[in-house]
């Protein structure tokens, strides 16, 4: 493989998108290889970097089928979950506590 177009932040010509674009279209790279990336010049730091892929040679995002929406909604009710307590929290507990908020300061709760 040569070395990879490089555009200015912004400046890429129609017909390229990023993984995120795609999606937004409802299509997905589909196994091509990176087209072209992006730089944003950055101040002593070095550029960031998107990297695109060809429009034409997307596919269309593959259905969401009942198995897989089942899989993703047990994945998510289990990051509700407090190990603590065992209720669901109402939200996804934070990585940096591992419990819901009530466990994490239960000082902060006023006894009735």
């Amino acid at each position: 493989m040569g070395a990879l177009p490089v555009f200015r932040w912004r400046l890429a010509p129609d017909g390229y998108a990023t993984r995120r674009q795609l999606r937004a279209r409802g299509l997905r790279p589909g196994g091509q290889d990176v087209a072209a990336q992006l730089e944003r010049p950055r101040r002593r730091r070095p550029p960031l970097v998107a990297y695109l892929y060809r429009v034409e040679l997307a596919k269309p995002v593959r259905p969401m089928t009942p198995a897989k929406r089942a899989a993703l909604d047990k994945a998510n009710a289990a990051r509700r979950r407090c190990p603590e307590c065992e209720r669901d929290a109402g939200y996804v507990i934070p990585v940096s506590l591992g419990m819901c908020a009530s466990c994490a300061y239960p000082e902060g709760q006023r006894a009735a």
